[in-house]
């Protein structure tokens, strides 16, 4: 293929993509006369083969291929609706690797929209990763704050470290070396530079509850704070259990 097809095709799939309620799609009608097709019920075979594979993949259908209607000219200034299927990405991208394969506009569709589904991935994963990143600076300026307050009721750093570390153990049911173990966390390294973003900011609402009470109660010493602690975690924790989520089950966030 050479250059100025390759640009003439990108620009006719770009073109061809519209949005409906935020969703970027195309038309299977459209999308039938960019891959080549000349009859709609040979196109509807390869979109069948194409629901399929989004099946097999575990994905909704119905979030990939959702059935609405499209108007079409047939002369005399006249139109008629005509059965149409909303294609998002993914959905194009299935098609393309269920289509004939002889076809250089196939050939393109495969390649165009591998790239682009790539490419929505990667964003998706880089904003997930900027999402943990925040959960574990909220946590560091949560923890710093705790420290302080604990501070100026006689608890050092070393106190800190121990109530810290108690709290973890009823969040988790899991010492901090047991979870190092069960995670493959460096012992040099601290657990929540590992954890995912939902254990992040449990860990997080654990401790404001902690620093907001120790305040509101005047707590003072190690055992009361302590307890304190370790009960705000088990609450946290319940209501992660409550909802299906075992902390310490989730799989540690890739670095």
């Amino acid at each position: 293929m050479k250059t100025e097809e390759i640009n003439l095709l990108v620009e006719h799939f770009e073109t061809a993509a519209s949005e409906i309620e935020g969703v970027e799609c195309w038309s299977a009608r459209e999308l039938q006369l960019l891959l080549g097709y000349a009859k709609w019920e040979n196109f509807e075979k390869v979109i069948s083969k194409a629901k399929e594979a989004c099946t097999n993949a575990g994905e909704d259908v119905q979030n990939h291929f959702p059935d609405v209607r499209k108007m079409v000219s047939i002369g005399s200034e006249s139109e008629r609706p005509v059965q149409d299927i909303a294609l998002t990405r993914y959905a194009c991208y299935l098609v393309a690797q269920n289509g004939d394969t002889r076809k250089s506009e196939i050939a393109f569709a495969q390649t165009y929209f591998a790239v682009q589904t790539r490419r929505a991935e990667i964003i998706e994963q880089r904003l997930l990763d900027f999402e943990r990143v925040k959960a574990r600076e909220k946590l560091s300026q949560t923890e710093r704050q705790l420290s302080g307050v604990l501070y100026e009721r006689g608890i050092d750093d070393k106190g800190f470290a121990i109530i810290r570390s108690k709290g973890d153990q009823a969040l988790f049911r899991l010492s901090t070396q047991l979870l190092k173990r069960k995670m493959n966390i460096p012992d040099s390294r601290p657990v929540a530079d590992f954890l995912p973003t939902i254990s992040l900011k449990a860990k997080d609402l654990a401790a404001e509850m902690t620093s907001i009470n120790v305040q509101s109660r005047e707590l003072r010493g190690i055992p009361p704070i302590e307890r304190e602690h370790i009960d705000n975690n088990l609450a946290v924790r319940k209501m992660l259990i409550e909802r299906g989520i075992k902390p310490e089950e989730l799989p540690p966030a890739a670095m």
